[in-house]
């Protein structure tokens, strides 16, 4: 059961929870991977965005340094990194969707290039906890259990946060689920914690 929460309750709820103790030192997990799903509406992508921002700010102002990557703007940098940016814009009205989905999905495969990515980008960075954001954006390219089956060995020293737009369901007979956009239950991914149901 996820707690309702207003998105000033939720602001003031993850800064609460992300700027404590028990969270930072990853407290009553029972071993399980520091990875935790933050759901909205996505109707609210635009609040959330700016909610985050101000989240970054507020947690750093308290000492709490925050490693913040948006899967869109990851993707955009490794598809420059490789020169291939302009290429991809070029031929965009000239492939159909399932081409450009195709040629995403092995430039941007989060086990070959996205994760080793977040790993330089974690190894590089001081930090005390890892926002991931963008999910929506790089939708269908990038699927969000991929990138966090993928994370499990690469950020297990610090707790990381999945902001996304969409439900993140429990269910004993179905196991759980990530919905995004509310609409796509296809994945499954069980290890996370519902950082709403979080508690200091």
């Amino acid at each position: 059961m996820t707690a309702t929460f207003t998105a000033k309750d939720r602001f003031a709820h993850l800064l609460r929870v992300i700027s404590s103790e028990r969270f930072l030192t990853k407290k009553g997990l029972g071993n399980e991977v520091p990875f935790f799903i933050c759901p909205y509406d996505p109707a609210e992508a635009f609040d959330m965005s700016r909610d985050l921002r101000s989240l970054v700010r507020q947690l750093g102002q308290s000492g709490v340094r925050v490693l913040d990557v948006d899967l869109y703007d990851l993707s955009l940098s490794l598809l420059e990194e490789r020169g291939i940016l302009d290429e991809v814009l070029a031929v965009e009205a000239d492939y159909s969707k399932a081409e450009i989905k195709e040629l995403l999905q092995g430039v941007l495969d989060p086990a070959a290039h996205l994760v080793p990515k977040i790993g330089e980008l974690i190894a590089s960075t001081p930090h005390d906890v890892i926002f991931l954001s963008g999910v929506g954006e790089v939708y269908p390219f990038i699927r969000s259990h991929n990138v966090l089956n993928n994370l499990q060995s690469t950020a297990k020293d610090r707790p990381t946060v999945m902001f996304f737009p969409g439900r993140y369901t429990h269910a004993l007979a179905t196991g759980a689920s990530l919905d995004l956009f509310g609409l796509l239950h296809d994945d499954k991914y069980y290890r996370a914690f519902n950082i709403l149901n979080y508690e200091v």
